[in-house]
């Protein structure tokens, strides 16, 4: 018998009215605004009504460094949360909103996977409640603010070939990276170069994960710098008096949206934050609420520890003034085989057949990432759990191997069977984390605020990522010395680099040594509040494949979604 779509197990989940979902975290009636009948939105005043409950233990989930084809984070975050609640613990899963670019691209939907998801699935992929629309509309209106402030005259003296504030589009188009506008007549604009980038990788985006507030969010869409005069001073939308109507257009989306797992564990979806020059985590917000709803709230970091979790302890956690407890790592067979250096596995493509086979001395031989994401955890004084999230082409000897590095380096592991059993398959997990969640944590930071701009990178890229040094283009070091100069020198730093390996070459697997980090540019996300150095060619707006998922998504004849993974 084929096991069932993940579309298939989502229609057949059995809701609880959400009423009743938030009720369990204790939040009332009156707190949320109906979005349909299974999403809601939950209201900001609920931080302050939840505050005198007991806070949750805090966990995090992330992973080794991962294949084109990821390796269940999300479905692992969700298994986990449904596998707390086998275990007598009351848990909160907070997550990002899936962007309908991937969506309609390659790597389908976000919703988890198998029996682990969250319902609706068709919702939660398409549209939800609006806030990716709300976060292009506000970032397009700064962008014409722009464009019709040079267009009238320009009295705040914006030097054209130095404005970085782009236009966004939730769609992967990459016929869209590099365009002119202004094209036309006088009266069409002024001619000059920018392009899109898709709108996970707006600032406004990244500025609605890491508010903490109405009020919060709207002075830092005020300090968003735009561009520079010639002089290089910096320009901001409040310059422009464009950030009240941002925070307008806002005013809804920073609400955080409510739904449930196939097994009605809570679950807060909100904010989509690009992985590679964001943080790649679910909004403070979301977690300020979910801290005070039940025994434990987990979240997940994009991409691997060395990306998501350092952005979420230095970032996010710096921000939200809240501390982990535990962290869990998500390994695969397949990952650690790829880590050998001997397979390589392409996005869209199967995986070769040779990975396949049953091969302890592959995975060992690709252990050394493994080992580095727990140092990496370890780094910030928190203990890390490994979840072998178990495919059906793995075998025991090569889970054994993973269990005996992790137990080698004094972590707990658990074989995960969540995507076929759900919750159940999750319980050995979930006992793991609660055991590390009750252990005495030292928290602490990478480096103190006080730090220089390069120092807090060297932080990063000789202790997170294991290079020897640092080196910068002469772009790089002049944008650095002319953000010191403007008082950005205080914000953390959140490093855009490949996702596929540690270090900032993607073809250099396991955990590369002897090497040293280009930083080639230097951007500053004031209103989000970092800065971010660019290692490497970042696509900031993907391209389709050649058979993406949009050929296969449609309407049957009963007008149901059909082809959504």
């Amino acid at each position: 018998m084929d096991f069932p779509s993940d579309l298939e197990i989502a229609r057949g989940a059995a809701l609880k009215p959400l009423e009743d979902i938030a009720e369990g975290m204790g939040i009332a009636s009156h707190l949320l605004e109906p979005h349909g009948e299974e999403v809601m939105k939950i209201k900001l005043e609920a931080i302050a009504e939840l505050a005198d409950r007991p806070a949750a233990r805090y966990v995090v989930v992330s992973a080794i460094t991962p294949t084109p084809l990821g390796e269940g984070k999300t479905t692992t975050t969700v298994g986990l949360g449904q596998g707390l609640r086998h275990i007598g613990k009351k848990a909160t899963v907070a997550i990002r909103q899936p962007s309908m670019g991937p969506t309609f691209g390659i790597k389908g939907g976000a919703a988890g996977g198998g029996y682990s998801q969250v319902v609706p699935m068709e919702a939660l992929n398409l549209h939800l409640t609006g806030d990716m629309h709300a976060v292009t509309a506000a970032h397009n209106l700064l962008a014409a603010m722009i464009d019709n402030h040079i267009y009238q005259g320009n009295t705040l003296g914006i030097d054209p070939h130095n404005i970085t504030w782009r236009r966004v589009l939730d769609v992967n188009d990459r016929a869209l990276r590099n365009i002119i506008v202004g094209l036309g007549s006088r009266a069409d604009g002024v001619p000059r170069q920018t392009g899109f980038d898709i709108t996970a990788a707006s600032e406004v985006m990244a500025t609605l994960a890491l508010a903490s507030s109405l009020a919060d969010l709207r002075a830092r869409l005020g300090r968003i710098v735009i561009g520079y005069t010639r002089d290089k001073t910096p320009v901001t939308a409040e310059q422009l008096t464009a950030a009240g109507s941002m925070a307008v257009i806002m005013r809804d989306a920073i609400k955080p949206n409510l739904l449930q797992t196939l097994e009605n564990t809570p679950v807060l979806v909100h904010a989509g934050p690009f992985g590679n020059i964001a943080t790649g985590n679910s909004s403070v917000i979301a977690d300020l609420i979910g801290i005070h709803a039940g025994d434990f709230l987990v979240t997940e970091a994009g991409f691997g520890a060395d990306m998501g979790a350092e952005r979420f302890f230095n970032i996010k956690c710096r921000t939200s003034g809240l501390r982990p407890n535990a962290a869990v790592i998500v390994a695969t067979v397949r990952a650690l085989k790829a880590h050998s250096g001997k397979y390589k596995v392409v996005a869209g493509r199967p995986l070769p057949e040779d990975l396949l086979r049953e091969s302890p001395d592959d995975v060992a031989a690709g252990a050394a990432n493994l080992r580095k994401q727990i140092e990496n955890i370890r780094l910030h004084g928190i203990p890390p759990v490994v979840a072998i999230n178990s495919f059906p082409t793995d075998h025991a000897s090569e889970h054994q191997v993973i269990r005996d590095v992790a137990a080698e380096l004094g972590a707990r592991s658990a074989v995960c069977t969540h995507f076929a059993e759900g919750g159940r398959g999750a319980a050995e997990l979930a006992e793991a984390v609660s055991e590390a969640a009750d252990e005495p944590s030292d928290f602490r930071f990478l480096y103190p605020d006080s730090a220089s701009l390069r120092e807090k990178i060297a932080a990063v890229a000789t202790r997170v990522y294991g290079a020897d040094d640092v080196s910068y283009s002469s772009q790089a070091a002049a944008q650095l010395d002319t953000y010191e100069r403007a008082g950005f020198g205080r914000l953390p730093v959140c490093i855009a680099k490949t996702h596929l390996s540690i270090s900032s070459d993607p073809s250099l697997k396991g955990a590369p040594t002897g090497w040293v980090l280009p930083v080639n540019e230097v951007r500053a996300s004031v209103g989000a509040g970092f800065v971010y150095p660019i290692c490497g060619d970042i696509r900031t707006m993907p391209g389709l494949g050649t058979n993406p998922a949009a050929s296969r998504i449609d309407l049957d004849e009963d007008g149901l979604v059909v082809g959504l993974s």
